[in-house]
């Protein structure tokens, strides 16, 4: 049976409009690698058992874990709830399950709320001096759906892309990423490729990337 550990939201800050991060207790002995995730519920009457998967986004030295949850308030459920929390409420979490497994250098594609996979793994090659090589793009609707733009700007300098599909806004691009928005900023389709969100996103940017080259084991998506 998995382990269950009941932990304190220790301090909640707001990222985007619509994105939290949530700070909370680490229990002793508990960690992770970079890109892996948990399945966590909230300790409150009715909501123990409703589970949903979020990745970690602190590099597993900190003394605290971290999630960068996107609440969705129209859809009622869990992450609704997560929106509700104050510091000092509890949360459920699980042992840890692979979810993208970084395996070098790469392309890594992320579409909205997708992009939270990779902040743990960035932020560890950064923090370990072994960043070069990588890139970032990511889709979103609006410039105020961005999640953490400052901060991957910093860490990848112009490897850092983003597109907007529902504003036209200068120093961004504003298109969808397809199969043509592939063929014109990639060349070199030998290398690793990390693709994350909707799964609508994930098979129609996997299916580009293999039609223009691209084998299938260099494509990495959640497991």
């Amino acid at each position: 049976m998995m382990d269950q550990y009941k932990v304190k939201v220790l301090k909640i800050e707001q990222v985007t409009h619509s994105v939290k991060r949530f700070t909370i207790e680490k229990p002793e002995g508990y960690s992770f690698i970079p890109g892996q995730a948990t399945d966590v519920s909230i300790n409150k009457p009715g909501w123990e058992d409703r589970k949903r998967p979020f990745t970690f986004t602190c590099l597993n030295e900190n003394p605290y874990l971290e999630f960068t949850i996107k609440i969705y308030i129209e859809h009622h459920k869990v992450t609704e709830q997560l929106g509700l929390l104050v510091p000092g409420d509890e949360l459920i979490i699980r042992d840890v399950w692979g979810a993208i497994n970084y395996k070098g250098p790469g392309v890594f594609i992320a579409g909205g709320a997708g992009v939270t996979p990779f902040i743990a793994i960035f932020r560890q090659l950064y923090h370990d001096g072994t960043i070069n090589g990588n890139r970032l793009i990511c889709s979103n609707k609006m410039h105020e759906d961005i999640i953490l733009e400052e901060e991957f700007r910093m860490m990848l300098g112009d490897r850092f892309m983003n597109t907007l599909t529902r504003e036209d806004r200068q120093g961004y691009e504003n298109k969808r990423i397809d199969q043509h928005f592939v063929n014109k900023y990639i060349d070199d389709f030998s290398q690793h490729f990390y693709i994350c969100g909707p799964v609508p996103f994930i098979d129609s940017v996997k299916k580009a990337m293999i039609q223009l080259g691209a084998k299938p084991d260099v494509v990495v998506i959640e497991d």
